[in-house]
């Protein structure tokens, strides 16, 4: 199988499917696409559009199966390999887990949108900007601390269904954000974000995310340069 995917730094979408291959041990071939823009000259189009019609990362290629999209892809794993147990196994808390994963999928826009994955940077001044003026992104906040609570209160942690799942690899990014741009996180639930954010293939992504060390301006419109640049 491969992967698809673009720098790891700005791309929480598909370091979802990579972190849930890595953690559970599914072997892939990583294929690290550029983003050198989402224009539709871009070789990153150009590029995607040989492998999918979406144009879009992640994409899964499984012989001559092409799979797009996070949550399709976490589906199709699931299904591939039911020895893993990548939902959780009891009925209700898959139902749950699948409920977590597709109001992500579909919500929380306004934190990815003030707030956009960045590994590479701290930007604690961005996030107290966007923290007192923007409502919207505080609502977001707010619910994912009631929906972590409600999944671990329920499931007894340390992950959010016990053992870890596609839940805990679409939750990863989110976590990430928070703390890129010091966003506030009530102090019981810190022991979980900590324990997501040292998971093995977390910490790897994280890794090798720092390691590109390729700064695209057109993601952050907020800086003029990377950390570190005088």
């Amino acid at each position: 199988m491969k992967l698809y995917i673009g720098n790891k730094n700005y791309s929480p979408w598909a370091m979802r499917p990579w972190v849930l291959m890595r953690q559970a041990g599914i072997p892939f071939e990583e294929v690290l696409v550029r983003m050198d823009s989402f224009g539709s000259g871009s070789s990153f189009k150009q590029t995607l559009a040989s492998v999918s019609s979406a144009g879009k990362v992640p994409a899964l290629v499984d012989g001559e199966l092409v799979v797009w999209d996070s949550l399709a892809i976490a589906e199709y794993l699931a299904d591939r390999h039911p020895e893993l147990a990548l939902w959780p196994r009891e009925r209700a808390a898959r139902a749950w887990a699948r409920s977590a994963c597709a109001e992500l999928h579909s919500g929380f826009s306004a934190l990815r949108g003030a707030c956009g994955m960045n590994l590479e940077a701290q930007l604690p001044e961005v996030g107290a900007i966007v923290w007192r003026d923007r409502p919207d992104v505080r609502a977001d906040v707010e619910r994912l601390v009631e929906l972590w609570r409600r999944l671990l209160e329920r499931s007894g942690g340390p992950l959010l269904f016990g053992d870890f799942s596609i839940a805990d690899a679409f939750f990863a990014p989110t976590v990430l954000r928070l703390r890129t741009y010091a966003l506030p996180l009530p102090k019981d639930l810190e022991p979980f974000a900590q324990r997501l954010a040292q998971l093995p293939a977390v910490q790897q992504w994280v890794r090798e995310a720092l390691a590109e060390r390729d700064f695209l301006p057109f993601m952050e419109p907020y800086r003029a340069r990377p950390r570190g640049e005088p």
